[in-house]
């Protein structure tokens, strides 16, 4: 048998345990449904060729720009935490490898959003094992000290939580998202004005803490959507409190103001819900990507039917067989 082997580029990265709940519950969760009604496969990543100004690939940009698509079933394979990645650091121990093997392809894309939150540009994680070689790159780098081998801090697993929640997408497509707030140093993740022109459309907030098996936590930072829109965007922008869409791994909440105090710019918050206070990361998008039953295009989050609602749009997705 080959041995696996973890190499570290540039800077070294330590992992403080995630708690396993979370996986089992992300990955049991159901994806896509569409015209066709079948499941989404993970899609390809589509905008390598933009790192230089504005995007990078799946993830993190030097910006606040990203793409998310990371599915509400592929953020984990039953364990990363105690069966994976454990508070002495990311070692090729037992546990992790057997936690990789039990689903490459999905700890791989969980990897690529839990090392582009945390690390930064100059940084990357690569992993070899039977004789395949994943890297994971750095962007953000919200959580400095955890990426520098340090136990995360309490500020450190919440920002990181809500990273991974704000990538997450129940059809696991990749949608452009502007994501805003601060990392565990209270700086600003960096922005632009030609970002914020695009991204113009406050979408939701995102907190939690799933290294302390407290949760992930999404609420609205607009209005519900009306009867006939929709998004795939659906884990952040719902249109009720209490939507179910990405539960158990992301719980909405309702409305960000319900729980949060917004600063001046309404860019960063700090909510507090169950009695404990968050860091907190907010999400805009573009206009467009709110769709409306009756706008002649069938999307992946309108279904076939005969009324005017996403779940039975008959003008834009027409009759169910």
């Amino acid at each position: 048998m080959r041995q696996s082997t973890i190499r570290f580029q540039t800077q070294s990265f330590s992992f403080r345990s995630l708690r396993a709940w979370v996986l089992p519950a992300l990955l049991g969760s159901a994806v896509g449904c569409g015209p066709g009604g079948g499941g989404t496969p993970e899609p390809v990543d589509p905008v390598d060729a933009q790192r230089d100004g504005l995007v990078s690939t799946n993830g993190l940009s030097t910006n606040g720009l990203s793409t998310n698509g990371l599915s509400t079933n592929g953020l984990s394979t039953n364990g990363l935490s105690t069966n994976g990645l454990s508070t002495n650091g990311l070692s090729t121990n037992g546990l992790f490898v057997s936690w990789f093997n039990s689903n490459p392809a999905q700890a791989d894309m969980l990897m690529k959003y839990v090392a582009r939150c945390a690390m930064n540009a100059s940084q990357s994680l690569t992993y070899t094992h039977g004789g395949t070689t994943y890297t994971w790159t750095g962007s953000l780098g919200l959580a400095p000290g955890w990426s520098m081998n340090q136990p995360a801090t309490v500020t450190e697993q919440q920002i990181v939580s809500a990273c991974i929640a704000a990538h997450a997408n129940k059809f696991g497509v990749h949608v452009n998202i502007s994501v805003l707030g601060k990392g565990a140093t209270n700086v600003d993740i960096p922005t632009t004005a030609e970002e914020t022109q695009t991204y113009s459309q406050p979408e939701a907030c995102f907190f939690g803490n799933i290294f302390t098996n407290e949760g992930l936590y999404a609420a609205n930072d607009t209005s519900y959507l009306s009867y006939d829109q929709s998004t795939v965007r659906t884990c952040g922008l719902s249109s009720w409190a209490g939507d179910l869409a990405c539960a158990p791994a992301i719980v909405h909440v309702g409305n960000c103001l319900d729980y949060c105090v917004p600063d001046s710019t309404r860019m960063h918050y700090r909510c507090n819900y169950n009695g404990k206070l968050y860091r907190t990361l907010t999400t805009r998008i573009r206009p467009q990507d709110i769709y409306r039953c009756g706008d002649g295009v069938c999307q992946l989050s309108e279904k076939c039917g005969t009324g005017v609602t996403p779940d039975s749009c008959a003008s834009d997705c027409g009759a169910c067989p």
